[in-house]
């Protein structure tokens, strides 16, 4: 259920691009050797990424430098293994790599393996040797914990120096987790015998040992042709981020998620600066229903059971991927690292997706004139099925239902949908205005195509909200962009993540004569071929779209977004599509602004959670952490002390009185499980202070 999945508007599969390396000639039909299979992959590749992709890049000295120094960050991120002087050595070749990139040559390619290989070996001695010792953490010591900020040592003496405080601030943190998850079960009254400290210590540093055992054990058993994805893409993520190549083991654990059963925890990885990240949770699964796992997450160790966790940070995706996944059933225990930089420790149990989580859903909100909210995780549809579900025409029917309830009011809620079909969005889109152009999709060359709601009919003309947060992406800023340049609704929550761009996978054997099929397989190639933009001409690249309400969240100040990915395209406009924007009736756009600022600046609660951003932002801004335990004790205990001030804050916003809509009620019944789902669902919609706000704005407009 993991993938390289990235925030995206549409996926289609083609082969229609002509790659042109016809006229290259194996030199034999049989036993191809490595090199003249890489030659060929990359010179395909670099036909495609020339010929199809949005905004072709030259191939020239510039981006060999930025392809060079993509490749050095991603193989040494932490820069615990080469030294300055192989990284010179490396440097010979900072701005051939566009001439080896054509030339199908590997040269560059086999000298860093060969040097990162010999590191390897000598790293292995300094952790072994390193760890056979305590740890002193009375000491006034402290770690630079910003990858951009340390420098490669320049000897072989430095760099065991830096394993030593790298290692001893792992220790730290798991001596620091005992101690205080020892002292809360004392002051819970448990029976358990204590540890001391030196026991402590002892324990924190034989897990390392076992975890960095393992570790080196899967990456001696690495061969060069593991390392070749990582490569490969450095110069892929050049053109932009969500271009890739996929070895063909790679698009197996893409396609993994888009099968019809999914046993695993329903999580959506991203491999970034060395730590697999959690970029989405897939609506329905494990994840989602346990609710503890949040995109931003950072997984550090995996767990099976009750066995010892494994240390995930620095491993290749593919291999974090195949630790996570199992049969349904089974327990994994996830190390997690939180937004909020605390850890926690979350069990999932493995299962089958529930699609049904994955649809919109809807509840009436009680009152004088009722409200309608509706949540929808995804902008979902069935491309294999003329009769399977869409999110569209599922949208369209909780409406019905809340006009039957006579819902005077609607909230849709797009809060951590990351997208999906395009389609969808524009008759969604219809759902709210007489007809009109959506959005528009433009390709490299030509002018942009006018996607537009062709139906006259406004299913629901009534005060209408959506709300977004920093991961509504791709479909979701479509969405709500057109809703806002129609002036609509009023779009409230936070700045959405900015992506947009379109990609399209292309399989690198279908591209190829028959005279190559002793080269297959050779994998996929993801290109970006499309940006949209909204029918105002502005694109949602970058800059996402900003709420005509901003609410306070966790990640208000924080770098969040495409903006914050490695060579993203850019913003830029085209000429806007001819509409007219919504006026019967007006909605009272600075009314309800002044109105909700109001609301705002009074809560005890969006005051906290603005409080918890500032701190969050002033925490990730520190680059340095202490190595002293009395020291990181303090801090983490401040940190938890806030968390749970807001946490106790939220508890007591009075809950919202929702109703099960009728026609559900005896659907529910007949279905146990499904019936306690929906009830949690009930629960959390109670108590979300941003849909209690999203109701305020809808009374402000009646």
């Amino acid at each position: 259920m993991f993938s390289f999945k990235t925030k995206l508007v549409a996926y289609s599969t083609a082969a229609t691009v002509v790659f042109g390396i016809a006229s290259y000639k194996l030199l034999e039909k049989d036993g191809v050797a490595r090199d003249q299979k890489n030659e060929v992959l990359t010179k395909v590749l670099v036909q495609g990424l020339s010929s199809a992709h949005y905004s072709p890049e030259r191939l020239d000295d510039e981006f060999s430098k930025h392809a060079f120094d993509l490749y050095l960050e991603r193989l040494d991120y932490n820069k615990k293994f080469l030294l300055q002087p192989d990284v010179n050595q490396l440097k010979t070749y900072q701005t051939q790599l566009d001439d080896e990139f054509k030339n199908g040559s590997f040269k560059f390619f086999d000298l860093s393996m060969s040097l990162f290989k010999n590191r390897l070996k000598e790293a292995e001695g300094y952790y072994k040797e390193i760890l056979d010792k305590p740890f002193n953490f009375d000491q006034d010591e402290t770690i630079e914990v910003k990858p951009e900020n340390i420098k490669f040592a320049a000897t072989p003496a430095a760099l065991k120096e830096e394993w030593r405080k790298y290692l001893k601030y792992q220790a730290l943190i798991r001596v620091a987790d005992a101690v205080d998850s020892q002292e809360k079960a004392d002051t819970a009254g448990s029976k358990e015998p204590k540890k001391s400290l030196p026991e402590i210590e002892a324990d924190a540093r034989k897990k390392l040992r076992e975890n960095y055992d393992d570790l080196f054990k899967r990456m001696n058993q690495l061969e060069n042709e593991d390392w070749r994805s990582t490569y490969l893409n450095s110069f892929a993520n050049v053109y932009d981020p969500h271009t890739e190549y996929f070895a063909p083991k790679e698009k197996e654990d893409f396609d993994y998620e888009f099968s019809g059963r999914l046993e695993g925890i329903g999580a959506v990885l991203q491999e970034k600066d060395g730590f697999i990240r959690v970029s989405e949770i897939t609506p329905g699964s494990p994840s989602y229903l346990q609710g503890d796992l949040k995109p931003g997450d950072l997984i550090l160790k995996v767990a099976q059971g009750d066995q010892a966790p494994v240390d995930i940070q620095g491993m290749r995706i593919d291999k974090a991927v195949s630790l996570i996944r199992g049969k349904k059933g089974t327990e994994v225990r996830l190390t997690v690292k939180k937004v909020d930089g605390t850890m926690k420790v979350i069990s999932i149990i493995r299962d089958v997706v529930v699609r049904e989580e994955g649809y919109a859903k809807s509840l009436l909100i009680k009152g004088a004139k009722p409200i309608g909210y509706i949540h929808l995780p995804g902008f979902y549809a069935d491309f294999k099925n003329a009769g399977g579900r869409n999110s569209g025409k599922d949208v369209a029917e909780e409406i019905q239902k809340l006009k039957q309830e006579n819902a005077q009011g609607i909230i849709l809620d797009l809060r951590n949908n990351g997208g999906g079909s395009l389609q969808d969005v524009v008759d969604m889109v219809g759902l709210f205005i007489k007809s009109g152009p959506v959005v528009q999709v433009k390709s490299a060359n030509g002018p942009a195509a006018v996607l537009e709601d062709r139906d006259p009919q406004v299913q629901f003309g009534g005060p209408l909200v959506v709300l977004v947060n920093e991961n509504s992406a791709s479909a979701s800023e479509i969405l709500a962009a057109a809703i806002q340049d129609y002036k609509r609704g009023v779009i409230v929550g936070s700045s959405t993540y900015g992506k947009g761009t379109v990609q399209q996978f292309f399989d690198l054997d279908q591209v190829l004569p028959a005279s190559f099929d002793a080269v297959k397989p050779l994998g996929h190639l993801k290109l970006t071929t499309q940006k949209y933009y909204r029918i105002s001409g502005k694109t949602v690249q970058l800059r996402g779209v900003t709420p005509d309400v901003t609410l306070p969240d966790t990640y208000t100040y924080l770098k969040y977004g495409e903006k914050e990915q490695d060579y993203a395209l850019p913003f830029d406009e085209i000429q806007g599509a001819k509409f007219s924007a919504w006026g019967s009736p007006a909605v009272p756009f600075e009314k309800v602004k002044e109105s909700s600022k109001k609301r705002i600046n009074s809560s005890p609660t969006f005051s906290l959670i603005n409080q918890a951003a500032l701190q969050l932002k002033e925490r990730t801004e520190q680059s340095t952490r202490s190595l002293k335990l009395s020291t990181y004790l303090a801090q983490e205990r401040a940190n938890q002390a806030q968390a749970k001030k807001l946490e106790d804050a939220r508890k007591t916003i009075p809950a919202l009185d929702v109703a099960t809509l009728k026609v559900d009620v005896s659907k529910l019944a007949a279905d146990t499980a499904a019936s306690a789902r929906f009830q949690a669902f009930t629960r959390n919609a109670k108590k979300d202070l941003y849909i209690q706000e999203a109701v305020s704005i809808i009374k402000d407009i009646l």
